[in-house]
């Protein structure tokens, strides 16, 4: 269980960090800005999964070995229910109404929010690490 634990954690970490700063990155940067925010946008709710899944999936193969680093990978699934269903709905109702104030406050919350996870998957693989 602690190989598909690492693994599973890794691919969370890098899943994460690659949509973050190089997909959303790149998409504006290649594609005219409406084009692009629609593309993000569609893209969302499956990013949202795939991070529920491997949080949840790494955490529960990580728990007879690591409570702690279990208890943090479930942390990042958990809350990345309400990110989905609650955050991001606001956050395309307040683009969609031309709400700028809105929208950057709601998505620096999911940048932060966002980052959190990445700090807390990267925590919990140098916990795979050997103590020296």
């Amino acid at each position: 269980m602690t190989i598909l634990a690492l693994l599973t954690t890794a691919l969370l970490f890098g899943g994460m960090v690659l949509y973050a700063f190089g997909f959303a990155a790149f998409l504006f940067q290649v594609l005219p800005a409406e084009t692009a925010g629609a593309t993000i946008r569609r893209a969302f709710p499956h990013f949202y999964l795939f991070v529920m899944t491997c949080a949840a999936l790494a955490g529960a193969s990580l728990w007879p070995q690591d409570r702690l680093g279990a208890l943090l990978l479930l942390s990042i699934a958990f809350t990345t229910i309400p990110a989905r269903q609650v955050l991001m709905p606001a956050i395309n109702r307040a683009t969609d109404r031309g709400a700028q104030a809105r929208f950057r406050w709601l998505h620096s919350l999911s940048v932060a929010l966002t980052v959190v996870h990445i700090l807390l998957a990267g925590w919990v693989l140098l916990r795979f690490l050997p103590v020296v």
